[in-house]
C-alpha cells in the first residue's frame, strides 16, 4: 500500500516513518492533529500494536490537507482535512483520492457489511466526517449529548476519542457508518452542525 501511495503522486507527498522519528517531531505532529498517538490500550489489548513502531508512519501533502496513516488501527487511514467550513471541498478531495486508490488496491469489502475494518463501529462506509466547532454555551446544556445523538451525531473532545474539550471546542461527527451512503452521512453532519451553531447563537443572544 505504501508503494501505491508513492506512485500516485510521489512529488506531492512526504513520508514520515514513526521508526526513527525524533520525539520532538512526533509530539509536534500529534499536537497538530496530523499523527496518531502511541500506546492506545485498546489497540494493545487487541494485538494491533505488535512490533510497534515498525511499519507505522504518515504520508501527507505539502499543505497537510491530505494525509494517510499507515498501520495504526487499520492498514490505511485516509484523511482529508483543512481549516474553515468548506466541507464539500474536503469531501471531494477524499472522494478523488479514494477513486485513485481503488484502481490500485483491493480493499476488504463485504456485500452486506461494507468495508471491513479493525473496529466494528466503522463497518459500512468506514467514513467519519467531523468538524471542530466552538460551543461553550450549548455544551453546558444537560441534554447536549442527547440532542447531538438525536441528530445522528457523536461528540468528542478536541483530541478525538476519549479526550476532553478545550475552550468549549468539540469534535462533532456523524454517528452512523452502516446503512447509508457517504453523502447521506455528510448531509447529516452538515444539518446537525448548522443546528448546533444556531443553538449557540440563540444562547449568546440570551446571555
Amino acid at each position: 500500500s505504501s508503494r501505491v501511495l508513492w506512485t500516485l503522486a510521489v512529488t506531492q507527498f512526504t513520508y514520515y516513518p514513526l521508526e526513527g522519528m525524533s520525539e520532538e517531531d512526533r509530539v509536534k505532529l500529534v499536537e497538530d492533529h496530523f499523527l496518531f498517538k502511541k500506546g492506545d490500550r485498546f489497540l494493545e489489548s487487541a494485538g494491533i500494536n505488535r512490533d510497534w513502531p515498525v511499519g507505522r508512519g504518515i504520508f501527507h501533502n505539502d499543505d497537510k490537507t491530505f494525509l494517510v496513516w499507515t498501520h495504526e488501527e487499520d492498514v490505511l487511514r485516509i484523511i482529508s482535512m483543512q481549516p474553515g467550513g468548506d466541507v464539500a471541498q474536503v469531501f471531494n478531495r477524499l472522494a478523488t483520492a479514494l477513486d485513485l486508490l481503488d484502481q490500485k488496491l483491493k480493499f476488504a469489502r463485504n456485500d452486506k457489511l461494507g468495508n471491513l475494518t479493525s473496529c466494528p463501529t466503522n463497518l459500512g462506509t468506514s467514513m467519519r466526517a467531523s468538524v471542530h466547532v466552538r460551543l461553550p454555551l450549548t455544551s453546558k446544556r444537560p441534554d447536549f449529548e442527547d440532542k447531538c445523538r438525536g441528530m445522528g451525531l457523536s461528540v468528542r473532545g478536541i483530541d478525538g476519542e476519549h479526550s476532553e474539550s478545550a475552550d468549549g471546542i468539540y469534535d462533532i461527527s456523524n454517528r452512523g457508518r452502516l446503512g447509508k451512503t457517504e453523502r447521506e452521512y455528510l448531509d447529516t453532519l452538515h444539518a446537525g452542525v448548522t443546528k448546533l451553531i444556531a443553538m449557540e447563537k440563540e444562547a449568546e443572544a440570551k446571555a
